[in-house]
Order: C-alpha cells, then sequence, then structure tokens
C-alpha cells in the first residue's frame, strides 16, 4: 500500500517520497512526515507501519533534498525544503495536509507554515530545535555560520569540477532504533545512544560534507514562530542533548492553538519513546 516516487526539479535536484494511500480511503487530510538532521525517511518506518492513522488518511513520508534517496550537492536551506514539500504536494495533488517533522524536519515545518499557510491544515513539531533554546556543541555552532558558509561554498566548488566522494553510505534507522533500544535497558545505554547518534563522523559517512554543515546552520537558524496560525502538536524531550526544554517550552506555550507534550528521552523521541510518540500524535490528529 506504500508505494515509491519522486519529484524532479529543474534545477536538476531529484526528491524522493513514498506515500501511503488508506486502505478505506483516506477521509482525513494526509500526514507529511519529514527526517532530521543527517538522517533520511527511514527515521518514520516504524511509525508509518504501526499507526491507526493509515485507515482514515494517507501518508507521505519524504528525504529532503540532499538527504537519503534524494542526492543533491547544491544550495538548500529551509526554505528550498519547504518549498519542496509543496511541490510534492501539487504534484500529488493534495490541497492541504498535516506536516511534521523531527528535530530539523520541525524547523522545516515550521517555515512550510508560513510559506504555504494555505496548505497548512496542522503541525506535528517532534523536539523542534528553536535557537534560543539551543544547549551544547550547537549553541557553541552559532558564532561560526559565516565560517561554515565559506566552506560549504568552497566544497560546492570542489564538486562543480568532481571533486568528491563518488558511494555515500546508507542506513536504516529503524534497523538501528532497534539495536540501540536494546542497548538503552542495559547500563550505560543512554551514554552510547549519545555517542552514535550525535557523532559527526557516523553522519559524514552518510552524507556529502557541504550537505552536513549546511544542516548545522540550518538546525541553528531562527524559525519564524511568530507567524504560525496553524494548530499544531509539539513532543518535546526532557534532555538537554541539544536544546533547553523549559526555554523550548515557554516560547512555543506563548503561541495560539499549540499542545505541548512532554516525553522522558535525551533527543531522539522516535528512538526513545516510539509508542509514546506515536499514541501522542494519533490522539491529536483524531482530536
Amino acid at each position: 500500500m506504500e508505494t515509491a516516487h519522486t519529484l524532479n526539479i529543474a534545477n536538476g535536484a531529484t526528491v524522493a517520497y513514498k506515500r501511503w494511500r488508506s486502505l478505506g480511503g483516506a477521509t482525513h487530510p494526509p500526514l507529511v512526515l519529514i527526517h532530521g538532521a543527517a538522517s533520511n525517511m527511514t527515521r518514520w518506518s516504524e511509525f508509518v507501519e504501526n499507526t491507526t492513522l493509515k485507515a482514515t488518511r494517507d501518508i507521505l513520508r519524504v528525504d529532503l533534498r540532499g538527504h537519503g534517496q534524494s542526492r543533491y550537492r547544491g544550495r538548500m536551506n529551509l526554505e528550498v525544503w519547504a518549498d519542496d514539500l509543496a511541490a510534492i504536494l501539487r504534484q500529488e495533488n493534495i490541497s492541504q495536509a498535516i506536516v511534521g517533522g523531527h528535530c530539523l524536519g520541525a524547523n522545516v515545518s515550521v517555515v512550510f507554515a508560513a510559506r504555504h499557510p494555505a496548505r497548512t491544515a496542522g503541525l506535528v513539531l517532534v523536539e523542534p530545535m528553536l535557537r534560543p533554546a539551543l544547549t551544547g556543541a550547537l549553541r557553541k555552532l552559532v558564532p561560526f555560520a559565516p565560517l561554515f558558509k565559506t566552506a560549504t561554498a568552497a566544497l560546492h566548488l570542489g564538486y562543480r569540477v568532481g571533486l568528491h566522494r563518488r558511494e555515500i553510505e546508507t542506513i536504516d534507522l529503524r534497523e538501528l532504533d532497534r539495536e540501540f533500544r536494546q542497548r538503552l535497558a542495559q547500563p550505560g545505554g543512554g551514554a552510547a545512544l549519545v555517542k552514535r547518534y550525535a557523532s559527526p563522523l557516523h553522519d559524514l559517512k552518510i552524507m556529502p560534507t557541504a550537505n552536513f554543515l549546511i544542516n548545522l546552520m540550518e538546525v541553528t537558524r531562527p524559525l519564524p514562530l511568530a507567524s504560525l496560525a496553524s494548530p499544531f502538536l509539539a513532543l518535546l524531550s526532557t534532555g538537554r542533548t541539544f536544546s533547553d526544554p523549559h526555554i523550548t517550552q515557554t516560547l512555543l506555550a506563548s503561541l495560539k492553538h499549540g499542545t505541548l507534550v512532554t516525553l522522558d528521552a535525551k533527543h531522539w523521541i522516535p528512538t526513545e519513546q516510539p509508542e509514546a510518540m506515536r499514541t501522542a500524535i494519533e490522539a491529536w490528529c483524531n482530536n
């Protein structure tokens, strides 16, 4: 029931996505799911397999340009990714959708809603990365954004003359999650999770270096929160691995039409709390 598709864009980019078509015929707006930084659409494989939402709505999951099967070594940012999503909806004849994602994917969802409000039925923001709430390494990277931009431009010049890796590794996050859920139950499992999932060395194996730097720049950018008019669900972790949950909660609580749920996790809610995440999303979408 899930079929693979591609969106071919005039500048040479190809965006891969999958669409699950509701068994009983969709009676509610589709749900579009976006992965996080240095990730791909397999982040949502388990959710699509298990969610009861499949009975009443179509579900699309996307490899953002420059990630997974959407191979690309060029300009991209939150706005480009948001506009790619809008183009997918046009291609699929979808007038309006609930758009959601984890981490970087949540930030893309916010920008999508700001740029395409008429197409936004709602938002599901799983651990959004709000600049005032950033902690740790991400917060320290913010002043270096100009240097990352210069490095990215230099790498793009090299790509144009063929200076790039010919092979990029792939990763199945559903299988990786299975492995680490077993380790989480063991002593030191939490530290092992952070070491693996937050490792730049592992991330660089699965994407071009310039794309990785763009991920870092875009996940730390300010977001147009004040422009949000759509209802939203925000799932926040208790951990402070990349952001302060209290600051994030305060910023989101000031907006209208928001539902905030806090889950016990370091940052990777789909990995650490898959059932609680799924239940919360289902309950909110069915409300």
